[in-house]
């Protein structure tokens, strides 16, 4: 069921074989919290080399918000500084997604 906003954070290693998968946030109908440092210390915890995130539009909407783009960026800065890619944002709906990198937005 897609009633509630949910954020997940996807650790890759140098190879691009999923490391694991950890549930950030998931919080009201049309938002959720995302603690940029909460993303990041799961991906030195298992040594990740990339990161991909990914959250839902329950409105069914793909556009991303403005608060999307501005996570997004936080997220990018902190994974450069460790050394790590953030290879990809992925907005899901009920049907169809919208990728970050395939926009040409990462």
């Amino acid at each position: 069921m897609d009633y509630r906003e949910s954020f997940y954070a996807l650790y890759l290693n140098q190879a691009n074989e999923v490391l694991g998968i950890k549930r950030i946030s998931e919080c009201g109908i049309s938002s959720t919290l995302v603690d940029v440092r909460i993303v990041m210390q799961a991906a030195l915890l298992c040594n990740a080399s990339g990161i991909i995130v990914a959250h839902n539009h329950p409105s069914g909407n793909l556009k991303p918000s403005t608060a999307d783009i501005k996570m997004t960026e936080q997220i990018k800065e902190a994974s450069k500084i460790m050394s790590m890619a953030l290879l990809d944002h992925i907005i899901l709906t009920s049907d169809t997604y919208y990728s970050f990198a395939d926009d040409g937005m990462i």
